[in-house]
């Protein structure tokens, strides 16, 4: 989204993906109302949508034998009142398509960054790997926005904060059948069981205690099944497609982020900059965010050639307060819904959540944090191809 952003701007842009497609499984595909915004600023909205994707108004939960609303996006004031649930490599995809309508934009698949090129106390390029060979690449800027695990970040030296997550989840999918339960999220006897629909199946997510996956797998594939049952009994009829552990992904959950995101010529943002609880589906829509705020605050300095540390630090002065209040709130609504996570019996909602269900006003300010986040950007920099 960042090199999209400059490259309509007239900046000169190489973005570097290590691997040869974006085919990723169970990677964030909720596009909420805040990035579904930045597409209508672009003018992409309708040609967006055309992808293949879900789109859903209401989430609801089930919290033993009670149904509760936790969020109704029909009350909020964007262009789209959904979130669009699309696989993440069909995102992908449509921002190269449209990348590649600016000549200044290019993109390099299978090639992979491993090293920053440092002189004189400043970051003034990268080295990496390609299918022909070693490549080295200069720059005046370079972003590190590749993901929890980022490579750029741990070159940098950057010092980062880990917050702590206590569960990992198991992730996995299973047949959608008419008659299902219109719901994103169970609790029951002490298990959590998170549902997307992606139409044709559901994709779910298991959380477990963080490092438990072995133990997990060592109870079997047919407890574990019988697991996703006790939370989901609707769920009787097919958990059998999941025929071994190949069929079941671990996420292993992290949630940090960088104290400083930056140094001289290297800035980092998105999950490279403050990797988020899966709580929300907030992570991706964040990410965003921080792309549009860096390239409205450094498409000019870039024209330039003359970006300094102070435009570096402007942009985590921007995104480091919604990311840290992100980041909070993410943690209070996992353990206001996961409250009973591994104790037996059945489950029931906590008055907090029964109060928010409740009260329409605390509804929909927990809607626009999900939805529209805190402190939503606009794009501010012109399509100069125009």
């Amino acid at each position: 989204m960042l090199g999209y952003l400059l490259a309509r701007a007239g900046i000169e842009v190489l973005v570097l993906e290590k691997h040869a497609d974006f085919l990723r499984d169970f990677r964030g595909d909720t596009v909420h109302p805040s990035t579904l915004q930045v597409m209508h600023e672009l003018g992409l909205l309708e040609e967006f949508l055309k992808r293949p994707h879900q789109e859903v108004a209401q989430v609801r939960a089930r919290i033993g034998g009670q149904q509760i609303m936790l969020g109704d996006m029909t009350y909020l004031r964007t262009q789209c009142r959904f979130m669009a649930l699309m696989p993440q490599w069909d995102f992908l995809d449509f921002l190269a398509q449209q990348g590649r309508r600016y000549p200044t934009f290019d993109l390099r698949m299978e090639t992979e960054v491993t090293q920053l090129i440092e002189e004189n106390g400043r970051i003034v390029g990268v080295r990496g790997q390609a299918p022909a060979g070693p490549v080295e690449v200069r720059a005046d800027l370079v972003v590190g926005a590749d993901g929890r695990d980022s490579t750029v970040r741990d070159c940098s030296g950057l010092a980062i904060e880990g917050l702590g997550a206590p569960t990992d989840a198991l992730w996995m999918r299973l047949s959608k059948r008419s008659g299902d339960p219109e719901v994103a999220f169970l609790a029951d006897h002490g298990k959590l069981l998170v549902l997307f629909d992606r139409g044709d199946y559901w994709q779910c997510g298991f959380p477990i205690l963080k490092g438990s996956a072995s133990e997990v797998q060592r109870g079997g594939i047919e407890k574990f099944r019988e697991g996703l049952v006790e939370v989901a009994p609707f769920l009787r009829d097919r958990v059998g497609e999941l025929r071994d552990w190949n069929d079941v992904k671990l996420l292993t959950v992290m949630v940090n982020r960088l104290r400083q995101w930056h140094r001289p010529g290297l800035l980092c943002i998105g999950d490279a900059a403050h990797a988020m609880s899966p709580v929300g589906g907030i992570g991706i829509n964040l990410a965003i965010q921080d792309a549009v705020a860096a390239a409205n605050v450094l498409a000019g300095p870039l024209r330039e050639r003359a970006v300094s540390d102070e435009d570096l630090a402007q942009v985590q002065r921007r995104r480091a307060f919604p990311t840290r209040l992100t980041q909070r709130l993410q943690e209070l609504l996992r353990r206001q819904v996961g409250r009973g996570f591994g104790k037996s019996g059945s489950a029931r909602p906590p008055w907090p959540v029964r109060l928010l269900e409740r009260t329409t006003l605390l509804c929909r300010l927990r809607t626009r944090f999900v939805g529209v986040g805190i402190r939503p950007e606009r794009v501010n920099t012109p399509d100069v191809y125009k």
